[in-house]
């Protein structure tokens, strides 16, 4: 059913990439969910009338919450789709973001709210009426939600949407919503007692757990989080396959929305080569990662000397240093500067984040072990964090 939507209403449904077909994604997402989810509601109030049961009638109105968000997020894809301009040169990507914040922010006023009636519930309890036909209507709801849990889940990871996933999340706490519902009703029917209230209380809980966390993973989108070891690994693959690229580090990469992203790198290539060919193989080596892999890149060309015995001693010196410091510390950028009374190492040192050590503990620690070395080094040294995930 899901593939068969998707080829009927997506327009070249397999360029995931591209924004507007992003935001026709997104709209069979939002009119199948506002469709289901209506439908939903009105079962579930006429079954909550009918029964006198909190828990169904929260439930209800849940579903009626959920089409609101559905509709929220049919205009967050519409305004994610929109050009780049010259006030948002990276597009408008983000917006998909906030669209899941502000999903969450409903999901976790559901969760207020149905833990507020059901308290009331457990303080002043009401027997439930047992009914066939609301149990069946109930167990009819759950196969709709989970329906479309699957079919949100789907769409979310084929063009890597948070909002979709989010909205999967959502449907699957309907399920165990409704689900509790049903075992609060089958109870009534043999036990007395306030259990339509406590199992309200029970999936009020799980639904204000499941808000905070699309929460929290959205605002890490929106913070900046490391690019994905997956990414980083083709993208340096991609420049490690020309024999003119020896090296890389400092690598960068942002991502404005879904399908937006934008990185740089250091690439280390021989002093004595060629210059105009190694410009040349950078700009096919950007060129490569933006066809493959849809990310925007710029390389910055690093010159390094692989000929010079003296600095290759004074390399493996340092190498050696920081491996006794700590084996996560790693260099690059280095040079040497010879002159009459002393030699500077100029070099960088990136330290991961899990480092207890401060950059002037690791400075002091470099420059005592080197004074120890016969030659008479001096160290100018800049420090560099990891940006990118291990």
């Amino acid at each position: 059913m899901t593939e068969f939507l998707i080829k009927k209403f997506v327009k070249n449904y397999t360029q995931t990439e591209d924004a507007k077909v992003r935001e026709h994604y997104g709209r069979l997402s939002s009119l199948t969910g506002i469709a289901c989810n209506v439908l939903l509601f009105a079962v579930k109030l006429v079954m909550g009338t009918i029964a006198h049961s909190i828990s169904i009638t929260s439930d209800a109105f849940n579903n009626l919450s959920d089409s609101a968000s559905c509709l929220v997020t049919l205009f967050g894809y519409k305004l994610a789709a929109k050009p780049a301009d010259k006030d948002h040169p990276f597009g408008h990507g983000r917006i998909e973001y906030l669209t899941s914040l502000i999903l969450a922010s409903v999901i976790l006023i559901v969760g207020f709210e149905l833990l507020r009636g059901s308290v009331m519930k457990v303080i002043h309890p009401e027997d439930v009426q047992f009914s066939w036909i609301v149990l069946i209507s109930l167990a009819a709801s759950i196969g709709v939600k989970l329906w479309m849990c699957g079919f949100n889940r789907k769409l979310g990871r084929r063009i890597d949407s948070s909002v979709m996933l989010a909205t999967a999340q959502d449907s699957l706490n309907d399920v165990i919503a409704t689900s509790a519902t049903v075992v609060s009703l089958v109870l009534s029917a043999f036990v007395s007692g306030p259990i339509d209230g406590i199992m309200g209380v029970v999936v009020s809980i799980f639904v204000l757990f499941s808000g905070y966390g699309i929460i929290k993973d959205t605002i890490s989108e929106l913070l900046g989080q490391p690019a994905d070891k997956e990414l980083v690994a083709k993208i340096s693959e991609i420049m490690l396959n020309r024999q003119e690229i020896l090296g890389l580090h400092d690598m960068m990469i942002h991502s404005y929305g879904p399908g937006n992203l934008i990185g740089s790198a250091h690439a280390e290539v021989s002093a004595h080569g060629d210059l105009l060919q190694i410009h040349d193989t950078i700009d096919e080596v950007e060129k490569e990662i933006y066809e493959q892999l849809h990310v925007m890149f710029t390389i910055h060309m690093d010159p390094i000397q692989t000929d010079n015995q003296e600095i290759e001693e004074a390399r493996k010196v340092v190498k050696a240093i920081l491996e006794q410091i700590d084996s996560r510390l790693s260099f690059h950028d280095f040079r040497m500067v010879s002159g009459p009374t002393h030699t500077n190492l100029i070099f960088d040192v990136v330290v991961p984040f899990e480092c207890p050590l401060s950059f002037s503990d690791i400075r002091e620690q470099i420059n005592t072990r080197l004074s120890q070395q016969k030659q008479k080094w001096y160290t100018v040294i800049t420090f560099d964090r990891d940006y990118i995930a291990e």
